[in-house]
């Protein structure tokens, strides 16, 4: 392959729109950050000065969340991608049930949407981390790539000797801007009246810094697909890259290209396919927490293909694994073990031992705290298949949390430890309600928990 095979690649008009130049420099980042605050605020002023007029009431999070600070706000955040794009796909997925419907709109829009560098850029990057004559160790490589998203973007190539590839290149200055990245959407968030100042969340952005830190390592991802794959041998349902270690960089990620369509397809399956599929997944969340005591703790839904002809699992994007803690993994098994057996007393106890929930909650508001485990207790002790699609429960518990979380007395955010597993089961629950699966959750729960035994506390799993 020469220059001019890869240079001269064909583009669409569509292609060229999304080609945009990641910004490398603090202080080309710095300036973009700048540009959005200045371009909200000026929204914001147009915005109250036409309800001023019109006699309209002003509130904050209005006044940020107009069409135009929405479009503002998802296109620079796109344009940034790194920190800034993958904090505000974490808040998405992580309180989906709770964020105003404008922000939510922002949010699914930087899911689903990335730009990716133009060719020039790309090459720089590759000649960088290959070196120049880069392209020799390829029959082709595409520029057009084949996902986008907030740290790197993926392409395919063939290399001399007939392997198919997927190859993940990491965005210029990603990693050096994550901290400045997280401390500056949190700025906007605070602006825009979503991040209380009762809530002390310096623990909480020490621990998203360290995991995007990691997530940018490509080394250390190279590292944790390569034991999901050892993990996971001889499983039947799923399918996980083998690493290319002799092209894998700290920046770019080489594997084995595996085919495969949106996991979202899988709706459109006959159920039982569906369902049985789905089941193999919360099978392995399962596993994950209470026999690898390893997660990967990203549940977006890009990080699973689904092939029609098998029905197989394609896992891929590993640089959120991240060890479970014995004590959490523990917590959850106690609750689960108390909730099977509908003891509300003991599935509270386990809920304030394991750090899930302040005893000041329980204490200030019994009832509905126990409401709530009533309605969960209901839910997963049936013996039959759960219907993800049937989140009529969610308003109900819900309802319950937004009262209590009127009290600020009861503000506290639980073990960060807990945050990370919580966060893939709950995006997994979203999956399987999008999916309409039903599956028999608590056979699965039985089964994994007799297959499996307790973490010694203090020892690393």
């Amino acid at each position: 392959m020469d220059d001019d095979d890869f240079d001269k690649t064909p583009r669409t008009r569509e292609d060229r729109a999304r080609e945009k130049a990641v910004p490398s420099g603090r202080m080309a980042r710095f300036g973009t950050f700048g540009r959005l605050v200045g371009g909200v605020a000026g929204g914001m002023a147009a915005e109250g000065a036409r309800r001023l007029s019109s006699g309209e009431r002003i509130s904050t999070r209005d006044l940020v969340l107009t069409p135009g600070n929405v479009r503002r706000m998802t296109d620079k955040l796109s344009h940034l991608r790194g920190a800034a794009m993958k904090m505000g796909q974490m808040i998405s997925l992580d309180a989906g049930d709770y964020l105003p419907p404008e922000l939510g709109e922002i949010l699914a829009r930087l899911r689903d949407q990335a730009n990716f560098m133009p060719t020039k850029q790309l090459d720089r990057v590759l000649k960088r981390e290959w070196g120049q004559d880069w392209r020799r160790q390829f029959k082709w490589f595409n520029p057009r790539p084949i996902a986008a998203a907030s740290i790197g973007q993926v392409h395919k190539a063939m290399t001399r000797d007939g392997q198919e590839l997927a190859i993940k290149v990491q965005y210029p200055g990603v990693a050096k801007s994550i901290d400045s990245d997280v401390d500056n959407v949190m700025t906007l968030l605070r602006i825009a009246g979503f991040a209380p100042p009762e809530l002390e969340i310096d623990k909480l952005l020490a621990a998203a810094k360290k995991q995007l830190h990691e997530e940018a390592d490509y080394t250390r991802e190279g590292e944790q697909m390569a034991l999901y794959r050892e993990r996971l041998a001889g499983v039947e349902g799923f399918v996980v890259p083998t690493l290319h270690e002799d092209l894998t960089r700290g920046s770019i990620l080489a594997m084995s290209f595996e085919d495969g369509v949106s996991i979202e397809e899988l709706a459109n399956e006959p159920p039982e396919r569906r369902d049985m599929v789905f089941g193999r997944l919360l099978r392995l969340v399962a596993r994950e927490l209470f026999d690898f005591g390893v997660m990967q703790t990203d549940p977006n839904f890009a990080n699973f293909r689904y092939r029609r002809d098998t029905g197989d699992i394609v896992l891929l994007d590993f640089g959120a694994c991240r060890p479970v803690d014995p004590g959490v993994a523990n917590g959850y098994r106690d609750m689960l073990i108390a909730g099977l057996q509908g003891n509300r007393e003991e599935v509270l106890k386990a809920t304030i031992d394991a750090g899930f929930m302040m005893p000041i909650v329980a204490e200030k508001h019994p009832d509905r705290v126990n409401r709530m485990i009533d309605i969960v207790i209901n839910e997963m002790r049936e013996d039959a298949p759960f219907d993800f699609g049937d989140r009529a429960f969610i308003p109900e518990l819900r309802g319950e949390g937004m009262e209590i979380a009127q009290d600020k007395d009861t503000w506290a955010f639980p073990p960060i430890e807990t945050l990370f597993v919580q966060r893939k089961v709950s995006g997994i629950a979203l999956l399987g309600a999008r999916l309409k699966a039903q599956v028999n959750v608590r056979r699965i729960t039985e089964e994994v928990l007799a297959e499996t035994e307790r973490f010694p506390v203090g020892d690393a799993a």
